[in-house]
Protein backbone atom coordinates (compact mmCIF):
# COMPACT_ATOMS: atom_id res chain seq x y z
CA UNK A 1 0.00 0.00 0.00
CA UNK A 2 1.32 3.47 -0.80
CA UNK A 3 3.04 5.31 2.03
CA UNK A 4 2.20 8.80 0.68
CA UNK A 5 -0.60 10.57 2.56
CA UNK A 6 -2.95 13.41 1.79
CA UNK A 7 -5.62 11.71 -0.31
CA UNK A 8 -8.33 12.74 2.16
CA UNK A 9 -9.60 9.36 3.32
CA UNK A 10 -10.45 10.73 6.78
CA UNK A 11 -12.45 13.54 5.20
CA UNK A 12 -14.41 10.98 3.20
CA UNK A 13 -14.83 8.61 6.16
CA UNK A 14 -16.11 11.25 8.58
CA UNK A 15 -18.49 12.87 6.11
CA UNK A 16 -19.91 9.55 4.89
CA UNK A 17 -20.47 8.39 8.48
CA UNK A 18 -22.33 11.55 9.45
CA UNK A 19 -24.24 11.59 6.16
CA UNK A 20 -25.39 8.02 6.80
CA UNK A 21 -26.59 8.92 10.29
CA UNK A 22 -28.38 12.00 8.99
CA UNK A 23 -30.26 9.75 6.56
CA UNK A 24 -31.38 7.37 9.28
CA UNK A 25 -28.73 4.67 8.89
CA UNK A 26 -27.23 3.38 12.14
CA UNK A 27 -23.59 4.03 11.24
CA UNK A 28 -20.38 4.11 13.27
CA UNK A 29 -16.78 5.00 12.43
CA UNK A 30 -13.79 2.90 13.44
CA UNK A 31 -10.55 4.90 13.50
CA UNK A 32 -7.84 2.31 12.89
CA UNK A 33 -5.26 4.91 11.86
CA UNK A 34 -2.62 5.55 14.57
CA UNK A 35 -2.73 9.23 13.55
CA UNK A 36 -6.28 9.31 15.02
CA UNK A 37 -7.39 12.10 12.68
CA UNK A 38 -11.02 10.96 12.72
CA UNK A 39 -10.96 10.90 16.53
CA UNK A 40 -9.53 14.40 16.59
CA UNK A 41 -12.44 15.62 14.45
CA UNK A 42 -15.28 13.79 16.20
CA UNK A 43 -14.20 13.71 19.85
CA UNK A 44 -15.97 16.98 20.59
CA UNK A 45 -19.38 15.73 19.49
CA UNK A 46 -21.99 15.02 22.14
CA UNK A 47 -22.64 11.56 20.70
CA UNK A 48 -18.94 10.75 20.12
CA UNK A 49 -19.07 7.66 22.36
CA UNK A 50 -21.75 6.08 20.19
CA UNK A 51 -20.41 7.03 16.76
CA UNK A 52 -16.63 6.64 17.13
CA UNK A 53 -14.33 3.76 18.07
CA UNK A 54 -10.56 4.00 18.47
CA UNK A 55 -9.22 0.66 17.35
CA UNK A 56 -6.39 -1.17 15.58
CA UNK A 57 -6.11 -3.68 12.76
CA UNK A 58 -5.89 -6.60 15.21
CA UNK A 59 -9.22 -5.62 16.80
CA UNK A 60 -11.25 -5.06 13.63
CA UNK A 61 -12.78 -8.54 13.36
CA UNK A 62 -14.18 -8.62 16.92
CA UNK A 63 -15.35 -5.04 16.41
CA UNK A 64 -17.35 -6.02 13.33
CA UNK A 65 -18.96 -8.85 15.31
CA UNK A 66 -19.84 -6.51 18.18
CA UNK A 67 -21.35 -4.00 15.76
CA UNK A 68 -23.49 -6.71 14.18
CA UNK A 69 -24.81 -7.75 17.59
CA UNK A 70 -25.58 -4.11 18.43
CA UNK A 71 -27.66 -3.65 15.29
CA UNK A 72 -25.19 -1.38 13.51
CA UNK A 73 -26.12 -1.13 9.83
CA UNK A 74 -22.90 0.43 8.56
CA UNK A 75 -19.37 0.31 9.95
CA UNK A 76 -16.90 2.64 8.24
CA UNK A 77 -13.21 1.96 8.85
CA UNK A 78 -10.60 4.71 8.48
CA UNK A 79 -7.48 2.65 7.76
CA UNK A 80 -3.83 3.37 8.48
CA UNK A 81 -1.46 4.22 5.64
CA UNK A 82 0.97 1.53 6.79
CA UNK A 83 2.01 -1.17 7.34
CA UNK A 84 0.36 -3.00 4.49
CA UNK A 85 -0.42 -5.95 6.76
CA UNK A 86 -2.66 -3.71 8.90
CA UNK A 87 -4.38 -2.30 5.83
CA UNK A 88 -4.94 -5.87 4.61
CA UNK A 89 -6.69 -6.76 7.87
CA UNK A 90 -9.17 -3.94 7.26
CA UNK A 91 -9.71 -5.09 3.68
CA UNK A 92 -10.48 -8.62 4.84
CA UNK A 93 -13.38 -7.55 7.07
CA UNK A 94 -14.87 -5.05 4.60
CA UNK A 95 -17.83 -5.62 2.31
CA UNK A 96 -16.69 -2.69 0.15
CA UNK A 97 -13.34 -0.90 0.00
CA UNK A 98 -13.12 2.73 -1.09
CA UNK A 99 -9.78 3.67 -2.59
CA UNK A 100 -9.59 7.44 -2.19
CA UNK A 101 -7.35 9.36 -4.60
CA UNK A 102 -6.77 12.90 -5.76
CA UNK A 103 -6.62 13.53 -9.53
CA UNK A 104 -2.81 13.73 -9.58
CA UNK A 105 -0.24 11.48 -11.21
CA UNK A 106 1.22 10.14 -7.95
CA UNK A 107 -2.19 9.54 -6.38
CA UNK A 108 -3.46 7.69 -9.42
CA UNK A 109 -0.32 5.54 -9.52
CA UNK A 110 -0.82 4.71 -5.85
CA UNK A 111 -4.50 3.93 -6.46
CA UNK A 112 -3.42 1.13 -8.78
CA UNK A 113 -1.48 -0.42 -5.90
CA UNK A 114 -4.54 -0.22 -3.64
CA UNK A 115 -6.64 -1.89 -6.30
CA UNK A 116 -4.14 -4.73 -6.45
CA UNK A 117 -4.47 -5.37 -2.70
CA UNK A 118 -8.26 -5.27 -2.87
CA UNK A 119 -8.33 -7.73 -5.75
CA UNK A 120 -5.70 -10.01 -4.23
CA UNK A 121 -7.88 -10.38 -1.14
CA UNK A 122 -11.01 -10.93 -3.21
CA UNK A 123 -12.99 -7.93 -1.96
CA UNK A 124 -15.33 -5.51 -3.71
CA UNK A 125 -13.96 -2.04 -4.31
CA UNK A 126 -14.68 1.42 -5.61
CA UNK A 127 -12.33 4.29 -6.46
CA UNK A 128 -13.37 7.72 -5.17
CA UNK A 129 -11.86 10.86 -6.65
CA UNK A 130 -11.36 13.48 -3.94
CA UNK A 131 -10.15 17.10 -3.82
CA UNK A 132 -11.07 17.63 -7.47
CA UNK A 133 -11.25 21.13 -8.89
CA UNK A 134 -14.89 22.27 -9.18
CA UNK A 135 -16.57 22.14 -12.55
CA UNK A 136 -16.96 25.51 -14.33
CA UNK A 137 -19.98 26.34 -16.44
CA UNK A 138 -20.97 22.68 -16.32
CA UNK A 139 -17.64 21.49 -17.71
CA UNK A 140 -15.23 19.24 -15.83
CA UNK A 141 -11.63 20.50 -15.53
CA UNK A 142 -9.28 18.65 -17.91
CA UNK A 143 -7.32 17.14 -15.02
CA UNK A 144 -10.43 15.53 -13.57
CA UNK A 145 -11.45 14.12 -16.95
CA UNK A 146 -7.96 12.72 -17.50
CA UNK A 147 -7.98 11.11 -14.06
CA UNK A 148 -11.35 9.52 -14.69
CA UNK A 149 -10.20 8.16 -18.03
CA UNK A 150 -6.92 6.84 -16.60
CA UNK A 151 -8.77 4.98 -13.85
CA UNK A 152 -10.93 3.15 -16.39
CA UNK A 153 -8.02 0.72 -16.68
CA UNK A 154 -7.64 0.17 -12.93
CA UNK A 155 -9.94 -2.91 -12.85
CA UNK A 156 -12.27 -1.34 -10.28
CA UNK A 157 -15.22 0.99 -10.93
CA UNK A 158 -14.84 4.69 -10.27
CA UNK A 159 -17.56 6.37 -8.20
CA UNK A 160 -19.75 8.54 -10.44
CA UNK A 161 -19.58 11.32 -7.83
CA UNK A 162 -16.34 13.24 -7.27
CA UNK A 163 -15.71 15.27 -4.12
CA UNK A 164 -14.39 18.74 -4.85
CA UNK A 165 -11.71 20.80 -3.19
CA UNK A 166 -13.75 23.13 -0.96
CA UNK A 167 -12.86 25.19 2.12
CA UNK A 168 -16.09 24.10 3.83
CA UNK A 169 -14.57 20.68 4.63
CA UNK A 170 -11.95 22.27 6.88
CA UNK A 171 -14.50 24.68 8.32
CA UNK A 172 -16.72 21.74 9.25
CA UNK A 173 -13.87 19.76 10.82
CA UNK A 174 -12.88 22.70 12.98
CA UNK A 175 -16.39 22.53 14.47
CA UNK A 176 -16.51 18.70 14.75
CA UNK A 177 -19.21 18.65 12.11
CA UNK A 178 -19.84 17.39 8.59
CA UNK A 179 -20.38 19.57 5.54
CA UNK A 180 -24.07 18.58 5.69
CA UNK A 181 -24.31 20.16 9.12
CA UNK A 182 -22.50 23.35 8.07
CA UNK A 183 -24.42 24.01 4.86
CA UNK A 184 -27.09 21.41 4.12
CA UNK A 185 -27.92 22.93 0.74
CA UNK A 186 -24.36 23.61 -0.35
CA UNK A 187 -22.47 21.97 -3.19
CA UNK A 188 -20.22 19.94 -0.87
CA UNK A 189 -23.21 18.57 1.07
CA UNK A 190 -24.91 17.55 -2.16
CA UNK A 191 -21.78 15.76 -3.35
CA UNK A 192 -21.44 13.85 -0.08
CA UNK A 193 -25.13 12.84 -0.17
CA UNK A 194 -24.78 11.63 -3.74
CA UNK A 195 -21.61 9.70 -2.98
CA UNK A 196 -23.20 8.08 0.06
CA UNK A 197 -26.27 7.16 -1.97
CA UNK A 198 -24.11 5.43 -4.58
CA UNK A 199 -21.99 3.63 -1.97
CA UNK A 200 -25.05 2.49 -0.03
CA UNK A 201 -26.71 1.10 -3.14
CA UNK A 202 -23.51 -0.72 -4.10
CA UNK A 203 -23.35 -2.26 -0.64
CA UNK A 204 -26.92 -3.44 -1.17
CA UNK A 205 -26.11 -4.73 -4.66
CA UNK A 206 -28.23 -2.11 -6.40
CA UNK A 207 -25.66 0.26 -7.93
CA UNK A 208 -25.11 0.27 -11.66
CA UNK A 209 -21.51 0.48 -12.95
CA UNK A 210 -20.42 4.06 -13.63
CA UNK A 211 -20.08 4.82 -17.34
CA UNK A 212 -17.92 7.93 -17.20
CA UNK A 213 -18.02 11.69 -16.83
CA UNK A 214 -19.86 13.91 -16.38
CA UNK A 215 -20.60 12.51 -12.95
CA UNK A 216 -24.33 11.63 -12.68
CA UNK A 217 -26.43 12.19 -9.57
CA UNK A 218 -27.02 9.39 -7.10
CA UNK A 219 -30.42 8.33 -5.86
CA UNK A 220 -31.05 9.13 -2.19
CA UNK A 221 -33.49 6.23 -1.68
CA UNK A 222 -31.57 4.17 0.88
CA UNK A 223 -33.97 1.41 1.78
CA UNK A 224 -33.54 -0.86 4.81
CA UNK A 225 -32.92 -4.56 5.29
CA UNK A 226 -31.23 -4.56 8.70
CA UNK A 227 -27.91 -6.06 7.53
CA UNK A 228 -24.62 -4.80 8.95
CA UNK A 229 -22.19 -3.69 6.26
CA UNK A 230 -18.53 -2.74 6.57
CA UNK A 231 -17.04 0.03 4.47
CA UNK A 232 -13.28 0.42 4.36
CA UNK A 233 -11.53 3.67 3.41
CA UNK A 234 -8.15 2.80 1.91
CA UNK A 235 -5.25 5.22 1.68
CA UNK A 236 -4.12 5.25 -1.92
CA UNK A 237 -1.72 8.10 -1.71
Amino acid sequence: MSRKGGAGKTTVAVNLTLAARAMGVKAVLADADPMRSACEVLKGREEAASVLFETSAAKLFPLTQACARAGVELLIIDTPAAPEADVAEAVKVADLCLAVARPTYLDLAAAVLSVAVIQRLGREGLIVLNQCAPARNGAEPPGVLKAFEALRFASLPVAPVALRSRVVYQTAFAQARSVLEIDADGAAANEVRELFGHVWRQLKGEARPPIGPPFPSANDDLGEDGARRSLNLLPTA
